[in-house]
């Protein structure tokens, strides 16, 4: 397991794009819309570690009733394991709530997704993501 990605959720994805490419200097690796997921993302790489943008594309998407309730900020930790449906299958076991009953694969067949529950996590959505492919 290692830390994948850091999941901020923002109203506007291109003012933030602006300010993390034009302001803070960093690549933009990709940019991509995840409808099974129903947001809009943009990728910056730092490091071994990826900040991930994602602006909801509808009002009853995760991210927009995220950022309506909370406003924008850190949404969620990914860590990045080998088999998704491994790691689900033995958090399940020892009794940790998942959001996902089977992960999802998402962009493409390119992730693979579960989402621990932030209140067995100490309040933290932690994603657990497998990067088909790679």
């Amino acid at each position: 397991m290692k830390l994948d990605h850091l999941g901020i959720a923002v109203k506007n994805l291109d003012e933030a794009v602006r300010f993390y490419k034009d302001v803070l200097g960093l690549e933009l690796i990709e940019r991509e819309e995840v409808p099974e997921e129903r947001v809009r993302i943009a990728i910056f790489k730092v490091g071994d570690v990826f900040i991930e943008l994602l602006e909801g594309t509808s009002e009853d998407s995760a991210i927009s009733r995220f950022v309506s309730k909370r406003g924008e900020g850190i949404h969620h930790l990914a860590i990045r394991v080998d088999d998704v449906e491994e790691v689900s299958k033995r958090l399940r076991e020892r009794g940790v709530p998942l959001v996902y009953d089977v992960p999802k694969l998402v962009a493409g067949g390119k992730r693979k997704i579960n989402f621990i529950h932030p209140k067995a996590t100490h309040g933290v959505l932690l994603e657990i993501l497998e990067r088909c492919g790679e």
